[in-house]
C-alpha cells in the first residue's frame, strides 16, 4: 500500500505559529523532506522531533521528486517542509505534488502560515480580489510580460523581494504602474515585524537613503478600473462610430452585436447608438 505525501506548513518567523497537527505529523511520519536541513533541524529541536530528514530543494527538485515518489510507493508516508511557511508557495513542492499525483499516490496539505496572505490581510487594501505573483521573475522578457499585465490589473497584487533588490523593484514598479498606493511589511511575525501603509513614490524616496532589511512583502493596490473605462473610451472616440461598427462587422458580428459592442466599449446605450445610425 502506497504512503501520503503531507505539504506541511511552518512558521514565517514565530515558532509558536506551527500547528498542533503539523507537529504530530512530522513526528509520525517515516521521513521529512526539507528545503534546507540545516534550517529546519532548528524547528524539529525547538519541538524534540527526532524524525529521519532528507533535502528537498529548487536544485534537485526533479530528481530527488522521483526518488521520493518511490519511496512512497513503496509505503512510506513522507512530510515536505520549506524553511518557511506553506510548500509550493515560492518554495519547491508543485513538481513533487504533480509527480505524486501522476502517479496515483495521495496528497494532503496542513494549512497554515503563508506569508502573502498574511500581509494582504494587514495591508489595509483591498482583499476582495487580488493575485501573487511572488519574485518578480529573473528572466528580462518573462518579466516584461508580468509588467505589461500589471499595468491594467485592477486586482491587489502581492510580491515577494530581497533586501538587496528592494529598492530597484520599488523603481520597476513605479515606472511600470504609477505612483500607487503600497503596504510594506518586513519581518513577518517576528519581533522586529512592521507594516507600513505608503505609496511607490515615497517607499523609493526612503529606501534610497535608508538601507533596506529583513526579508520584505509588497502588497500593491490594484488600477483604478474607473480611470481605465474612461481611457479605453477616450481611445474609442478617436474613431467615427461608423468606423467603430466597422471594425467589428468586419469580425463577423451581426449589425445587432455591433452596435451593443460599440456602445459598450464608447459608455452608451445601445439605443444611442441605433439613433445616431439611424440620423
Amino acid at each position: 500500500m502506497a504512503g501520503k505525501l503531507y505539504l506541511c506548513a511552518t512558521p514565517i518567523g514565530n515558532l509558536e505559529d506551527i500547528t498542533f497537527r503539523v507537529l504530530e505529523t512530522l513526528r509520525s511520519v517515516d521521513v521529512i523532506a526539507a528545503e534546507d536541513t540545516r534550517h529546519t533541524i532548528k524547528l524539529l529541536n525547538h519541538f524534540d522531533i527526532k524524525t529521519p530528514m532528507t533535502s528537498y530543494h529548487e536544485f534537485n527538485k526533479i530528481d530527488k521528486a522521483k526518488i521520493l515518489v518511490e519511496d512512497l510507493k513503496s509505503g512510506k508516508n513522507i512530510a515536505l517542509v520549506t524553511d518557511a511557511g506553506t510548500p509550493g508557495i515560492s518554495d519547491p513542492g508543485e513538481e513533487l505534488v504533480r509527480f505524486c499525483l501522476e502517479a496515483g499516490i495521495e496528497v494532503t496539505s496542513l494549512p497554515g502560515p503563508a506569508a502573502c496572505i498574511t500581509a494582504l490581510t494587514m495591508s489595509g487594501l483591498s482583499t476582495r480580489r487580488f493575485c501573487f505573483e511572488g519574485f518578480l521573475p529573473m528572466d528580462k522578457k518573462e518579466r516584461e510580460v508580468v509588467l505589461e499585465r500589471l499595468q491594467r490589473e485592477t486586482r491587489t497584487t502581492i510580491f515577494y523581494e530581497a533586501p538587496h533588490r528592494l529598492l530597484k523593484t520599488l523603481k520597476v514598479l513605479q515606472e511600470t504602474a504609477g505612483n500607487r498606493r503600497l503596504t510594506i511589511c518586513k519581518e513577518l511575525t517576528k519581533r522586529h515585524e512592521k507594516t507600513w501603509p505608503t505609496c511607490l513614490e515615497e517607499a523609493i524616496e526612503w529606501y534610497e537613503t535608508n538601507e533596506p532589511r529583513g526579508e520584505y512583502v509588497l502588497v500593491l493596490e490594484g488600477a483604478d478600473a474607473k480611470a481605465l473605462k474612461k481611457e479605453e473610451q477616450a481611445a474609442w472616440e478617436s474613431l467615427s462610430i461608423e468606423e467603430h461598427m466597422g471594425i467589428y462587422l468586419s469580425k463577423g458580428q451581426t449589425k445587432k452585436e455591433a452596435m451593443k459592442s460599440v456602445a459598450s466599449d464608447r459608455g452608451m446605450t445601445k439605443r444611442e447608438v441605433y439613433q445616431y445610425l439611424l440620423h
